[in-house]
């Protein structure tokens, strides 16, 4: 996938504000700015940076009327944030009334933080698909502007029926918004069956309906929605009650990677493969296909962190789970064991491809330039022990294909290193 523009562009006449904007931005929200004073400026701004995703604007510039400002920008089809120096109830209306995500106020406490905020929020949306289930195609078009004016990919399904098509065919749908009045399956059911295949931590629900029935709101939450929606709605209670769901599932996917993955390579962690392991052996066992288990060690690592530093020895561990990562297939399970261990489960291979496999993967390796900060450059290689498994016979527990992974990686250390040694087969 082509990587997603990332600048936003701050037109801002005040040089000392548009500074602590950028700098928001930059180290709060780590996006990269290009700055405006003039509407002139961001023009040509416009013209030179195709990677601009979202404006920040203010209201005041010598060159353009603040309607004149708001409707450039919203030719070009990106998201708009109006910052205003102060408050007016009629132009907050008049302007959010108009393609613009938010209005915002200088002096209003925590504005910077907020900001920050608000383009990490616009900048992740453009990963999520949300679907849309309405009957109604005005009431579904204008949801669905709402949506892509935040950045969303925005399907559009017109029952309940076709919401359930949509999203056993769409994987990227995280969000779904509903309306409860459809002919066959309600809002309510829907989200029912919706949460029978998809845990919360996978997808948000949020249920919508016009009806005056109090009771609506607990049968959703009841059924699996996370929210609800009363119509009609503001533009601004839209865009916060999606946002906190998005925020809630980008949170639990967080709490996720912290128990499961290790906090350096981003690989999983030891509990983690054990329990991916597990249940890959046997899937493999099952149909009858082979396997292979390998512990992979870093050669001499104490001297690469006593020549370079500590943060060369963790530069190095990140260097070689780059490197497993672009050598392994989707289906293999990788892993860091600890300090400078990794394991890997490879499916699939018989003894002559399970070694081309890791042969491949200890010359990618001894093939890596591992840069410090400096500039300065070093290299390393690795170890790497193998243990096959049959495809038939008794499941061999993973605890002993790692202790004879283990014995074979010993096997290499003791032969020279930098080379690869796998069984010929293990049996349980």
């Amino acid at each position: 996938m082509a990587a997603l523009p990332q600048r936003v562009l701050i037109v801002e006449n005040s040089r000392s504000y548009a500074g602590m904007l950028a700098e928001a931005m930059e180290e709060r929200a780590g996006l990269p700015v290009v700055l405006a004073r003039t509407m002139a400026e961001a023009e040509t701004a416009l013209a030179a940076n195709p990677d601009i995703f979202l404006v920040l604007s203010g209201l005041v510039l010598p060159d353009a009327a603040q309607d004149a400002i708001i409707d450039r920008f919203a030719e070009t089809g990106l998201p708009i944030v109006v910052v205003s120096s102060k408050y007016d109830e009629a132009l907050r209306d008049r302007i959010l009334g108009r393609s613009v995500v938010d209005y915002v106020i200088k002096s209003a406490p925590g504005h910077l933080e907020y900001l920050a905020w608000l383009a990490q929020r616009l900048d992740r949306n453009r990963r999520i698909a949300a679907l849309v289930v309405d009957d109604s195609p005005s009431a579904r078009l204008m949801v669905a502007e709402l949506l892509s004016s935040y950045g969303f990919r925005v399907l559009l399904a017109s029952s309940g029926e076709d919401g359930l098509r949509a999203v056993d065919q769409d994987p990227g749908i995280r969000l779904v918004i509903t309306d409860h009045e459809m002919p066959g399956l309600t809002g309510v059911d829907l989200s029912a069956k919706l949460r029978e295949r998809y845990a919360r931590d996978r997808m948000a629900i949020i249920g919508v309906s016009g009806a005056n029935k109090p009771e609506l709101v607990a049968r959703f939450l009841k059924n699996g929605a996370n929210d609800f929606l009363h119509k009609p709605f503001s533009r601004e209670e839209f865009f916060c009650r999606v946002s906190q769901n998005v925020d809630n599932l980008d949170l639990i996917g967080t709490l996720q990677d912290l128990a499961t993955k290790d906090f350096l390579t981003g690989l999983s962690n030891r509990r983690h493969f054990f329990e991916l392991a597990e249940r890959r052996i046997d899937a493999l066992h099952s149909a009858g296909r082979e396997c292979a288990v390998a512990t992979l060690d870093i050669d001499h690592f104490k001297k690469i962190n006593d020549t370079w530093g500590h943060d060369g020895g963790d530069l190095a561990l990140k260097s070689v789970a780059r490197a497993m990562q672009a050598h392994m297939r989707a289906e293999d399970v990788v892993a860091r064991f600890g300090g400078e261990e990794f394991v890997v489960l490879a499916g699939d291979l018989d003894a002559d491809s399970s070694r081309e496999h890791f042969e491949a993967l200890r010359e990618r390796i001894a093939a890596l330039s591992v840069e410090l900060p400096d500039g300065r450059t070093f290299s390393l290689t690795t170890s790497i022990g193998v243990c096959r498994l049959p495809a038939s016979g008794t499941k061999v527990p993973m605890h002993t294909a790692l202790n004879e992974s283990d014995r074979m990686l010993y096997i290499a250390k003791a032969g020279g290193r930098n080379r690869v040694e796998m069984t010929a087969s293990t049996s349980a």
